[in-house]
């Protein structure tokens, strides 16, 4: 008979690219192991006309699916890491992480080639980031930038029928759903850090369920879980979300962890970034040391200032 077990995701194409893809990988680890996929809708789903930063839930895109996790009425949930909050519900555990994919931010423009530094002036660009809202504006601030917000097909189909210059758009989510061809250009790093856990998959458990977690453990990836970690810490220390634009990527080398991360006013006036050094045996205390860092740099009236608007709001 063979073992089963249930994965809960999203209904978006992207969202459901990614638990097939667990789906597989696990059936292929595992001979006797049969997965089923069952769909949950979330908030973050349901809400689309209103942009992440003002919706102010750090739980947005996952809460549904950890109720069902906590009822056992799914085995895992699969996330792109990027959405799920730094703050486990107790009773659940982010038991793997998968081989992560290339991190970069993609821009999608009319004409190939099309970079940001090469956009009109005063370009309409698209995003439901301020993440990506303060570094383009620090790199362009003539740019205008308008709001966008649904699933990665539905997102260019609105650019496409749109008059604005460009999009943004995670690398990651675009190739995995075969949309490359719209890509005009990648955005480096050095230009723009992406967000936290950007490009990793996120399985997240009942930490009660022992039977699960030894089914999981063989496709996580020990690489991108250190790396992640470090990114998660240094966010959790922040006390950042969708309201605060902070980027970070950490990188596991032979002579050790490197992270870089940036805090950023909304305008992209400001910007503060750092990249540090540590041990890859430790990737929390990386994580904590560089925030604190930032903070120490000026961050933390960045911060102050964001928090504060929101709570009077």
């Amino acid at each position: 008979m063979p073992n089963k077990i249930t994965v809960g995701t999203r209904g978006s194409d992207l969202a459901l690219w990614q638990a097939n893809f667990i789906k597989k990988l696990l059936e292929k680890k595992n001979r006797n192991l049969k997965a089923e996929i069952k769909v949950i809708k979330t908030k973050g789903d349901k809400i689309l006309d209103v942009a992440l930063s003002k919706i102010g839930d750090r739980s947005l895109f996952t809460k549904e699916l950890e109720v069902e996790l906590l009822a056992n009425r799914i085995d895992l949930a699969v996330h792109s890491l990027k959405d799920l909050q730094t703050e486990i519900p107790k009773g659940l555990i982010l038991a793997a992480i998968t081989k992560r994919h290339d991190v970069e931010d993609v821009l999608i423009a009319r004409k190939k080639g099309t970079t940001i530094e090469t956009l009109k002036e005063y370009a309409i660009v698209a995003t439901g980031s301020l993440r990506r809202k303060c570094q383009l504006l620090h790199i362009r601030p003539d740019i205008k930038v308008v709001n966008l917000r649904g699933n990665v097909p539905s997102r260019i189909e609105k650019f496409l029928k749109s008059d604005w210059d460009a999009i943004i758009l995670a690398r990651a989510g675009v190739e995995r759903l075969k949309l490359e061809k719209y890509i005009s250009s990648y955005i480096s790093t050095d230009l723009m850090l992406p967000a936290v856990g950007q490009g990793a998959l996120g399985i997240e458990i009942n930490s009660a369920n022992k039977r699960v977690y030894e089914i999981i453990r063989v496709i996580n990836d020990e690489t991108t879980f250190s790396a992640v970690r470090a990114e998660r810490a240094l966010l959790k220390e922040l006390e950042g979300g969708c309201q605060v634009p902070i980027g970070a990527l950490a990188k596991v080398k032979t002579s050790g962890l490197y992270l870089d991360a940036m805090v950023g006013a909304l305008d992209g006036s400001i910007t503060y970034r750092k990249e540090v050094r540590g041990s890859k045996l430790n990737p929390e205390k990386l994580g904590k040391s560089l925030a604190k860092d930032l903070k120490k740099a000026g961050a933390k009236i960045i911060l102050d200032d964001i928090n504060n608007a929101a709570e009077r709001k």
